[in-house]
């Protein structure tokens, strides 16, 4: 509590939460600050710039002040403000699901483009195009995808049930839920056969002994969202095995892993796709990001 002092503008209380932040897990306090007391003004950061002489009330102060040591103890932004972005839209979120990466956006983009490329080359004026997601999360794939081709249908599964409301929930948000369908199921159990034009996902790829631990942030996240067994692949194999009914002729799979683990993932993609175009793409650090697998005509 701050009471017994006199009122903070917002330069003065920017200046103390970044000192606070920077005490703990600091290593983008200034950022951090910045995005937390325009949450709690309900402004936008720009404000903040031109506005440094303006008072806060001492609830004001006092709430942003709570803020700053959560995320000086290594709790992610995203969890204190309940938001993320990604692709250009806020997605709830919340300690039930993983915080969304600006990484997976190209992974999106492939996906959008690939189905732009199917919807210009039918002869039907507007095709249903239909995509699966395993693992959903917070519905950030899923949801952005549907926001982003009016004539996608979303098929999308994850092990948590909270991990599903918070999708359902985004898709509400976004205006897509009748063109979502989630269910709870250990990766593609839920879904009767039915073969995809797209199928996507972000599942778990971090092996156990190397799962993030607490003050990083990533330690923070669910365990099931990040850890991926022995080595890293438990879950993909799952898919994988399931991946020769789930795709027809040029369907688009890509599968978002790490460097550590993305050899061996297209390696097993190759396996169950016999034939199928498989390559690593990389993120915007130059990284080994994903597979993206087209499948062959016999599919």
């Amino acid at each position: 509590m701050i009471s017994g002092r006199k009122p903070l503008t917002v330069s003065e209380t920017l200046a103390e939460g970044i000192a606070r932040i920077a005490a703990g897990y600091g290593q983008s306090a200034r950022a951090d600050a910045q995005i937390l007391l325009a949450f709690e003004l309900g402004r936008e950061r720009a404000w903040l710039a031109g506005h440094g002489d303006a008072f806060l009330s001492r609830a004001q102060a006092d709430k942003f002040f709570e803020h700053c040591e959560k995320r000086a103890a290594g709790v992610p932004v995203a969890y204190i403000t309940g938001f993320a972005g990604f692709y250009g839209r806020e997605f709830a979120v919340n300690e039930h699901v993983l915080i969304p990466r600006p990484e997976t956006e190209l992974l999106v983009e492939d996906a959008l483009t690939h189905l732009r490329e199917a919807i210009a080359n039918s002869v039907v004026p507007a095709p249903v195009l239909t995509v699966f997601e395993a693992g959903v999360g917070s519905g950030a794939i899923a949801c952005t995808i549907a926001a982003e081709i009016p004539h996608a249908a979303l098929d999308a599964t994850d092990v948590s049930a909270s991990a599903l409301e918070i999708a359902k929930y985004n898709a509400r948000r976004l205006n897509v839920q009748s063109r979502c369908t989630f269910a709870i199921a250990d990766v593609v159990k839920a879904y009767p056969p039915r073969r995809y034009h797209v199928v996507v996902a972000n599942l778990p790829y971090i092996p156990t002994v190397a799962l993030p631990q607490k003050p990083d942030p990533a330690g923070f996240e669910p365990r099931a969202a990040l850890d991926g067994g022995l080595d890293g692949l438990q879950q993909y194999r799952k898919l994988l095995g399931r991946l020769p009914h789930m795709v027809r002729a040029g369907t688009l799979v890509l599968l978002e892993a790490a460097p550590p683990t993305i050899g061996t993932l297209a390696t097993l993609t190759r396996a169950a796709l016999p034939g199928a175009a498989v390559e690593i793409r990389h993120d915007y650090a130059g990284l080994e990001r994903y597979v993206a697998a087209v499948a062959p005509p016999a599919a």
